[in-house]
């Protein structure tokens, strides 16, 4: 079988879909756009694209990046299917080429489609789209399924530097942050709170770390691995679970979420995830005094990247 993921992969989620596919005897491609560098022949070519970006609404990079999709797909040949992952990237005339290599195109989307908009894609183009967003699936029938754990399980530690741990981008969330931050300071709580930008932001609380330096996965793991609990907090329209929550369940360590619809899966324990209300943003003291109560194995196997490959590609069917 030969499956193809076509995605953005900036932080490096996607590769783990395709190791997944190649550990289960599928051979997996990836074409990765985030890594196709288009250099510019001349300055003259260069004023040609801010000309066509100003007045045409035409970008020759994104215009390059989609014929670089295509001239990949001529050397791989036919797919049995395809993936693509934030389809909005791409303009409907590439997918409609894009489908033709294949008799099963298929879409995830992890974001909301209020922040990343596909509504001129939602007819004759894909056989099935996915999304991690309910209300999404509610409003356009798609398929629901989650992100996924694409971490090693690691064993319960004991050992820890630091209580709470989050790394962010300044948005409408540092508001939130700030008020964490001290109601954490007032109960003497430890954390290490990073939000990464070029500029510390003005409003700032004290307590939190500031960088321009981006976060890699590997330092991002190992301050998982040093924290106790990991602060989740929902941006503006996400309904769905971000990778922050699966990767507390990798490193098996207790949540604190602003996103109420984790109670709606399986793996919500109030020993292990603590919900604050939009709003009140109170956190109970009593939370802190337990130990993270382990998932039972089919919980937790469902939800990792194996499992999500299984139920997006529908392996079993294939097998049949």
């Amino acid at each position: 079988m030969k499956i193809c993921v076509i995605s953005f992969d900036y932080w490096n989620y996607d590769q783990h879909i395709v190791k997944a596919l190649q550990k289960k005897g599928v051979t997996a491609s990836h074409i990765d756009i985030s890594k196709f560098k288009y250099e510019y022949k001349s300055v003259f070519e260069k004023l040609k694209n801010f000309l066509f970006k100003v007045f045409l609404n035409k970008n020759i990079k994104k215009i390059k990046r989609q014929e670089f999709i295509i001239e990949t797909l001529q050397r791989l040949g036919k797919q049995d299917q395809i993936l693509v992952i934030r389809p909005d990237l791409i303009e409907r005339k590439t997918h409609q080429t894009i489908k033709s290599y294949t008799d099963n195109y298929m879409a995830y989307i992890y974001d909301s489609c209020k922040r990343f908009p596909i509504d001129h894609l939602l007819e004759g183009v894909f056989d099935r789209i996915y999304s991690f967003d309910r209300e999404d699936v509610k409003a356009y029938n798609f398929e629901h399924i989650t992100n996924y754990i694409y971490l090693d399980k690691q064993p319960i530690s004991d050992q820890f530097e630091f209580d709470v741990f989050i790394v962010m981008s300044p948005d409408e969330r540092i508001h939130e942050l700030n008020v964490i931050a001290k109601q954490l300071d007032q109960i003497g709580a430890s954390y290490k709170f990073i939000v990464v930008s070029r500029k510390r932001p003005s409003h700032l609380y004290e307590g939190i770390e500031h960088t321009s330096k981006e976060i890699g996965t590997d330092e991002l793991k190992t301050y998982i691995q040093r924290s106790r609990i990991i602060l989740d907090l929902l941006r503006e329209n996400h309904n769905g679970m971000s990778f922050r929550i699966f990767e507390a369940l990798a490193y098996q360590k207790k949540i604190i979420t602003t996103n109420s619809s984790v109670k709606h899966y399986d793996f919500y324990d109030e020993n292990n995830i603590l919900i604050l209300e939009k709003g009140k943003l109170e956190i109970n003291e009593d939370f802190f005094k337990t130990q993270y109560e382990p998932l039972d194995d089919d919980i937790y196997d469902k939800y990792t990247v194996s499992g999500f490959v299984e139920r997006v590609f529908k392996l079993h069917e294939q097998r049949l």
